[in-house]
């Protein structure tokens, strides 16, 4: 075990660069065992103990003057079931290294987010998730956990062993325990043709039912100042394999939505009134396009513009008047928004704490290039999502508190009354926790 005592110059700082911490020193744990110890020891120096995956969170969720726990060598597939068709893997690996792993089997998760650089227990932990007509998050394909609790046990559980754990803990945004390792459903490997084509924005609104149950994965971009959407819709595919030309690939990809993004972008923030015609110029830039490719290529894409997010789910009938809403929001106000909002779509499951729990999800982001003055939009915005009893993700900017959760999640006494039992000393409690849960 590998263990470093930080000095006042060590410090953490998440993805965006809007989070940081000064723990006082940072453990990495080749086992299960040698990370048990490090909570033993925590609780024996009265220090409080949070992991940290790749920091792609933009709350503070992991952040600790504590110990922090960073389990890049909890890595890799421990056991790969194909009667049971699952697959267990350490909690520090990457969902990159996951999928390229699966693929190489010939196997493939249903669903996953856009991008595929976090850690797969910090993915879960937060609730990250792609888009799905049925398919739900990343945590709903959990079938089982193993975790280190507050006193240095190692727990596991599925629907069948510990259920009551295993309910809140496939998204316990770090605070019932140290999750080491995950066990997902997968399938045999298949085919997604991507079909992605520009829309007037009032085009998709008026036909996003119907758009949302013709399609397994629908998702679209509304570019604000403008009234121009980029839709993407996946589906299975019985092939054959035609994935997007490699020149093409890195022109739309890496040039347009990365290289030229990012210099509009810093256009934009030294000179915000050319915003508006940026957008209108970004909102045209990528043509229509279509692909085939095995899952993980289809559904995720690389990310390199850095911004700081803010998302919401609400439920999904109120999407429409909601997007209505925020529009009229961007279009009387004298913000100037370089980046398109992402809307995305979830179906209810059975998660204490997931963003989706109970209900048909609508999931709405909104984002602002790193650097940017965001505050004022973010709370604009928030302010309509909470009318409509909107969720924030986990791991992204809020204001929400304890009083708050209680209200729009109905099973979340049962999440604290867990917490109460598993961690009574609070010793995965950090000051984000602190608001969104109670003391």
């Amino acid at each position: 075990m590998s263990t470093t005592v930080i000095g006042k110059s060590g410090t953490w700082r998440n993805w965006a660069g809007n989070v940081t911490a000064r723990p006082v020193r940072e453990v990495t744990p080749a086992t299960v065992e040698e990370l048990a110890a490090a909570v033993r020891r925590a609780a024996e120096d009265d220090l409080r103990v949070k992991a940290v995956g790749t920091g792609h969170s933009f709350t503070a969720v992991a952040a600790t003057d504590g110990v922090l726990i960073r389990p890049q060598l909890l890595t890799g597939i421990r056991n790969l079931d194909r009667d049971a068709m699952t697959v267990t893997v350490g909690a520090g690996t990457p969902l990159k290294r996951l999928n390229v792993a699966l693929a190489r089997e010939g196997l493939s998760l249903t669903n996953m987010g856009d991008i595929m650089e976090q850690t797969v227990s910090g993915a879960t932990s937060t609730g990250t998730h792609g888009t799905g007509r049925e398919s739900a998050s990343i945590a709903a394909q959990i079938t089982g956990l193993e975790l280190v609790t507050a006193d240095g046990s190692i727990l596991t559980c599925s629907a069948t062993e510990n259920a009551d754990v295993f309910a809140a803990a496939r998204v316990g945004i770090g605070a019932l325990g140290i999750v080491t390792a995950i066990t997902f459903a997968v399938e045999p490997i298949f085919l997604l043709t991507a079909r992605e084509e520009p829309m007037p924005f009032e085009k998709v609104l008026a036909e996003f039912d119907e758009l949302h149950a013709e399609n397994e994965h629908f998702e679209f971009y509304w570019f604000p100042h403008t009234g121009n959407t980029n839709t993407k819709r996946n589906n299975r595919s019985v092939g054959p394999e035609k994935p997007v030309p490699q020149l093409n690939s890195w022109f739309e990809d890496e040039f347009l939505s990365n290289g030229v993004f990012q210099v509009a972008n810093l256009v934009g923030q030294a000179v915000p009134a050319t915003i508006p015609t940026i957008a209108q110029i970004s909102s045209r830039a990528l043509s229509a396009r279509s692909y085939t490719d095995i899952p993980y290529k289809v559904f995720t894409s690389p990310r390199r513009v850095r911004f700081v997010e803010m998302e919401y789910a609400v439920p999904r009938e109120a999407l429409v008047d909601t997007l209505r809403e925020l529009k009229a929001m961007v279009d009387r106000s004298n913000l100037r928004v370089s980046f398109p909002v992402e809307v995305r779509t979830a179906p209810a499951d059975d998660i204490t704490l997931s963003t989706a729990s109970g209900r048909d999800s609508a999931y709405i982001a909104v984002h602002m290039f790193r650097g940017t003055p965001y505050q004022a939009y973010f709370t604009a915005a928030e302010r309509i999502f909470t009318a409509h009893e909107g969720r924030p993700h986990w791991g992204k900017v809020h204001t929400r508190d304890t009083d708050y959760f209680a209200k729009v999640y109905p099973r979340f006494g049962e999440f604290t009354a867990l917490r109460d039992r598993l961690d009574p000393e609070r010793r995965f409690q950090n000051d984000y926790l602190r608001r969104v849960l109670g003391a």
